[in-house]
């Protein structure tokens, strides 16, 4: 491909881990003078991929799935033990916190060095220092060594020093992370001016937000394959999903959860005329998958046994987010649904339609009560729901929104007809 800024071909990585070994003569002896055993593995496993020049590509993954590795091999950090990478133009990388800093030197004489090592002349790293330091924001700490650093003030002087070197390819690994949010929004913009540029850039990220909003293309890693490459919200999509299945960190919510009635404070157990039996929820798309998309509808399918017929009953139904805040609570008297309970098992709805919420895991709880307000019985997080977002928006809640161009002649018009009323 004649337009690629970096190619990466059929790339694998091994290193070989020691086990058993004795440093002292005395565990030599205990042991027997056993041989250490050393184990291969592989951290990265016939991976290609080819970004093209002025792409960005965000790269997701666990931790231990390679793309940290994989980023080393395409900056030359470490050399593949198979395959080839070819990288075209100038590339600057932020690998990892403090990479490429000597810990005695000053922050200034770190910039030098680090100019140096990226290619840079004397003269080139004096023209662009003042830049350097101001993005970092470290002026009154640039002549103090660097092992006093922060780990906030050390990304923030490596970003500094890789976006001042007029890259060609920009390989930024997670350690944005450690910044604070204003200094992350500001290495954004920066890589979003970068992207107008139409420079290249790698960024390695957790962010779905991030990917989503800024790349061109996701790749996603697991076990140092690749595994999936496409549209950022269709990666972001795949990425979760491996999670979820891994039990790596985010739940995995029940096809159908049974609720197990709750006692309810108001009334002793016997004196409950209503009470759940069981809770459910099931989406409007695939319900093979433990998720659900921006815009599906969800139904909570509540089952409920009252002993003799009770008028009037009030559900209620209570979405939180995976912080514990409450998204939105409502109840069947807001909605304006009557329900009179007849004697024995009934089965009651609550419909959400058109989902708003982006991405997420989120839970639902139930409680049903009189019109008078005595609580009968109540299901804290009665079931659980992950919502994935397949489209470029970012933030919580999706909103219908529409953009039109005004012409100058419009406004003017406009402007004269309401000062003629």
């Amino acid at each position: 491909m004649s337009d690629f800024a970096v190619d990466v071909r059929d790339v694998s990585k091994r290193f070989r881990l020691a086990h058993g070994q004795y440093n002292s003569v005395k565990e030599r002896l205990i042991h027997g003078g056993r041989r250490k055993s050393v184990e291969d593995f592989w951290a990265l496993s016939d991976v290609s991929l080819t970004v093209k020049e002025g792409e960005t590509v965000g790269i997701l993954g666990r931790n231990g799935s390679g793309k940290s590795t994989l980023l080393k091999c395409i900056c030359g950090v470490l050399q593949p033990t198979k395959g080839e990478v070819a990288v075209r133009g100038k590339l600057a990388g932020l690998l990892e916190l403090g990479a490429g800093f000597q810990q005695d030197l000053t922050g200034r004489e770190n910039i030098f060095l680090n100019g140096s090592l990226l290619g840079m002349s004397k003269r080139e790293v004096e023209r662009v220092f003042d830049d350097i330091v101001e993005f970092s924001e470290l002026e009154e700490f640039i002549d103090g060594p660097v092992k006093f650093y922060s780990s906030g003030m050390y990304v923030r002087l490596g970003f500094a020093v890789a976006v001042n070197v007029d890259p060609d390819i920009l390989v930024v690994d997670e350690v944005l992370a450690v910044g604070d949010e204003r200094f992350q929004r500001k290495c954004i913009d920066r890589v979003m001016q970068f992207q107008r540029e139409g420079r290249t850039i790698l960024l390695v990220t957790h962010s779905a937000d991030q990917v989503r909003a800024i790349c061109d293309r996701g790749v996603v890693l697991s076990h140092g394959r690749l595994v999936a490459e496409g549209e950022p919200g269709e990666a972001t999509r795949i990425f979760r999903e491996r999670l979820m299945a891994e039990g790596a960190g985010m739940s995995v919510a029940e096809p159908a959860v049974a609720a197990t009635p709750a006692t309810a404070e108001a009334l002793p157990d016997e004196q409950r005329p209503v009470r759940f039996r069981s809770v459910h929820r099931v989406f409007s798309g695939d319900n093979t998958v433990p998720y659900m998309r921006t815009g599906d509808d969800l139904t909570i399918r509540v089952e409920f046994e009252a002993l003799h017929p009770v008028d009037d009953v009030v559900f209620s139904l209570e979405v939180r987010d995976q912080d514990g805040s409450t998204v939105m609570r409502t109840d069947t008297s807001i909605i304006g649904v009557v329900i009179n309970a007849p004697r024995g098992t009934s089965v009651m709805h609550f419909g959400i339609v058109d989902m708003p919420l982006l991405d997420g895991s989120f839970s639902f709880s139930v409680g049903i009560q009189s019109r008078g307000g005595i609580l009968y019985d109540w299901q804290d997080e009665a079931g659980r729901f992950e919502v994935m977002n397949p489209g470029k928006v970012t933030g919580s809640v999706h909103m219908n929104v529409h953009a039109a161009l005004i012409s100058s002649e419009s406004v003017v018009d406009s402007a004269a007809v309401a000062q003629s009323l």
